[in-house]
């Protein structure tokens, strides 16, 4: 009988340290997934754009109510994320300006989608190296987020970039240009797009990696890992950092900026 006992604990013991051993094997790969992109290179420490707390590193920006006045709670923190409704243009953007840096962050899709793109594909992204006053949209040069085309750029207001083709493109004072991101399918402006060619987004719901590294104005935009877009002689090649609201609903969380060595 004691034997049976202690045969039944030893089992207990082995499954409590495969367990063990098997959650820390899934934490290590979760980071090691993400810490192993190609083309990151060296950094400091982390900066945390966003505690999971509040926005207190940022500014908020909304034409209808200006700076740092959101009646209408478009921007809000709910369990350690950003919510950003979508229900008016408009953006939280860091206070302060940043140059030479990889910054990573991950988004999510919600599921509404507002006038004036109601039923279009979701759209948002990261504008980076803003300058200028704030309005909708300040000169940048742009991390687009949207359903099928995540990763291309966009340059807005005067921003100019060199595509990995050589061109040079420069977005209109008040409008913007883009350079498509590498391999990209056909798209279609409908709400839940899906690139048929090539997409880097995980389906609907699910949270998706973004990062970007911004060296000198060489500049380089992966989607979960992938290299999506890479340009050159940025300008501006430095400046502050926004998220978008445009007209649909987005999460954002883990915003860490690490200072290039």
């Amino acid at each position: 009988m004691l034997r049976e006992k202690s045969v039944e604990m030893n089992g207990a013991l082995r499954w409590k340290w495969k367990s063990v051993v098997l959650l820390l094997c899934m934490a290590t790969c979760a980071v090691a997934g993400w810490a192993k992109t190609k083309g990151i290179p060296k950094h400091g420490p982390a900066v945390v754009l966003f505690d999971g707390k509040d926005l207190s590193g940022f500014d908020t920006f909304l034409p209808s109510t200006g700076l740092n006045s959101d009646p209408k709670h478009v921007f809000t923190v709910e369990n350690g994320v950003v919510h950003v409704s979508g229900t008016e243009m408009g953006y939280f953007i860091t206070k302060q300006e940043y140059k030479n840096y990889y910054l990573r962050a991950e988004f999510k899709w919600g599921e509404g989608t507002f006038a004036p793109r109601a039923g279009q594909a979701r759209d948002s992204g990261i504008l980076y190296n803003v300058q200028g006053p704030n309005k909708v949209w300040p000169r940048s040069v742009e991390f687009q987020i949207n359903e099928g085309c995540t990763g291309d750029f966009w340059m807005t207001d005067g921003a100019a970039l060199t595509g990995k083709d050589g061109v040079r493109v420069t977005g209109p004072a008040g409008s913007a240009m883009k350079i498509d991101r590498f391999n990209k399918g056909p798209w279609k402006n409908v709400v839940g797009y899906r690139d048929p060619v090539n997409e880097l987004e995980k389906p609907h719901g699910e949270w998706n990696v973004v990062e970007l590294v911004n060296r000198d104005g060489h500049v380089w935009q992966y989607v979960n890992g992938r290299l999506a877009n890479e340009g050159t002689d940025a300008f501006p090649d430095s400046g502050r950092i926004l998220f978008q609201s445009e007209g649909a609903e987005v999460y954002f969380r883990n915003i860490k900026l690490y200072p290039l060595k």
